[in-house]
């Protein structure tokens, strides 16, 4: 309904936003921009969560860094259809490496081999240093 209000011409991102009492208007235009690419299907939810491999999730943080494109103009260029998901995956790069990228999403399984990698990992991230924590930061990518 929102895109369609904006495609009329009336108002603008913020005009809408205010009109509909939200927050902010870059939901509107995120919504504006999948519709103009993938059409009503980019605004449906999805039923089966794809899932995306690291190396996949590493070339579309470099072509965002390396171009400088917004999290919604990166997500359109690789024909992702919730740029959100780029924010997360950014979050995890910087937070955790290339090893990050490839944890599953949800809730881990309570087997004993989940609990014991689960403790692992909070040890060997107990290990770095902040010294060490910033250099992974900055090692791949160093964002605006």
């Amino acid at each position: 309904m929102l895109v369609k209000e904006y495609q009329e011409g009336k108002l603008g991102y913020r005009f809408l936003a205010q009109k509909h009492n939200m927050k902010d208007h870059t939901r509107i235009m995120r919504w504006v921009k999948v519709y103009e690419k993938f059409g009503e299907k980019g605004l449906m939810k999805k039923e089966s969560k794809e899932t995306y491999s690291v190396q996949f999730k590493l070339d579309v943080l470099s072509f965002m860094k390396r171009t400088g494109s917004s999290e919604v103009d990166t997500a359109l260029h690789f024909g992702l259809t919730n740029p959100s998901m780029i924010a997360s995956w950014k979050k995890a790069y910087v937070e955790g490496g290339a090893e990050a990228l490839d944890r599953p999403k949800g809730q881990p399984s309570m087997s004993g081999k989940a609990k014991n990698s689960g403790n692992k990992k909070i040890t060997e991230e107990k290990e770095l240093t902040y010294e060490q924590k910033l250099e992974r930061e900055t090692n791949f990518f160093v964002w605006r």
